[in-house]
């Protein structure tokens, strides 16, 4: 009889824990699968109307805004020194190479002789034409002689302005054997060597006048209707760094093979800008109202731009419209005004995903 009551007792007690423990197990389950774990924390922003500049691309070659052409003005005269060099800033009128001038001194030494000779030619037949006059009126002359005197006076000075004349152009071609920079610029280039026998008219240097460049951007027809002097340019170098500068004329008409104009934009003494470089870049036409997102929020996927658009903790794949970037954002249509879309993290997303915000409000 004991034995019986002790039997049922611990049956019971066995039946009671074994329900208890199937309630634990059939619990947690329940709990997991009505909560959905956030796969990523984001930030949330929502379009942002700004007034950007429209601009219009264009690419084009960099080259000097004038070039100089130096060359000998006289010769043919051997090259005696060479002051300046590929690279070389030169001031305006700075000697950048003399050429022998030998020969040339000896020619002005006679013909100051010449003038010389020529004076005192002159001051002899003005003498006496003096005298003849002094004389003239007690007949001691003749008329014919007192006219001779007057001729000979005006032979001896022609022949001085001739011998002067002379001399001055031998003094000219003496100064210019100094080879002079006709300008302020910098030395793009150099063909003459020392030694070398030149003759007038042969180029000796090339300078970049005032050491200026400008970009000469390349426009089709229509950007040429919306291109002006004075506009806004900025043109990347091959190395990655952005120069800023003004238009200064543009083309008025287009290249007959090309079909292009050109937009001549100058850029700012000492930039990294070089001639030869090839650069691109774009103009600022104006200007209007876009709506734009941060970079951060536009993924590029497919050859499609994305955005997630936030319902709740959940994010909805949206197809947009890119347009221009500028200072880390994004030209976006395609989007409604003041939709949340997620900042941060957008490219680790898919369409569905569950994320939790961590903070919400435009950036």
């Amino acid at each position: 009889m004991i034995r019986h009551r002790l039997y049922r007792e611990l049956r019971r007690a066995t039946l009671i824990g074994a329900l208890a423990l199937a309630g634990c197990s059939s619990s947690e389950p329940a709990a997991d699968a009505t909560e959905e774990a956030a796969s990523l924390t984001v930030r949330a922003t929502v379009p942002q109307a700004l007034t950007w500049p429209r601009e219009i691309a264009a690419s084009g070659a960099i080259r000097p805004w004038q070039e100089m052409v130096i060359s000998a003005e006289t010769g043919a005269y051997r090259v005696a020194s060479l002051n300046a060099d590929v690279g070389t800033w030169a001031g305006a009128g700075q000697v950048l190479a003399t050429l022998a001038r030998d020969s040339l001194e000896a020619q002005r030494a006679q013909l100051q002789a010449s003038v010389a000779q020529a004076q005192a030619n002159l001051n002899k037949a003005s003498s006496d034409v003096e005298r003849a006059r002094q004389v003239g009126d007690s007949g001691a002359l003749s008329a014919q002689q007192i006219e001779s005197y007057r001729v000979t006076q005006q032979t001896s000075k022609a022949s001085l302005e001739s011998a002067r004349a002379q001399l001055r152009g031998v003094e000219v071609q003496l100064s210019q054997t100094a080879v002079r920079a006709p300008d302020a610029g910098v030395v793009s280039s150099r063909s003459a060597n020392l030694g070398q026998v030149v003759s007038a008219g042969t180029e000796l240097f090339r300078m970049v006048r005032q050491g200026k460049v400008e970009w000469q951007a390349e426009l089709d027809s229509r950007q040429l209707r919306l291109a002006k002097a004075g506009q806004t340019s900025r043109v990347t170098l091959p190395g990655g760094a952005v120069v800023t500068g003004t238009i200064r004329l543009v083309s008025p008409t287009l290249e007959g093979t090309t079909s292009r104009a050109i937009a001549y934009v100058q850029l700012p003494v000492g930039s990294p800008a070089q001639a030869g470089m090839y650069g691109s870049g774009v103009i600022e036409i104006g200007s209007e109202r876009v709506m734009t997102l941060p970079e951060t929020a536009v993924v590029l996927r497919d050859g499609k731009s994305f955005v997630y658009a936030l319902n709740g903790n959940k994010v909805k794949e949206t197809v947009v419209k890119a347009g221009m970037r500028r200072d880390n954002r994004v030209e976006v249509s395609g989007i409604a005004a003041g939709t949340r879309v997620v900042a941060t993290s957008a490219s680790f997303l898919s369409d569905g995903a569950v994320v939790r915000v961590q903070q919400d409000g435009a950036k």
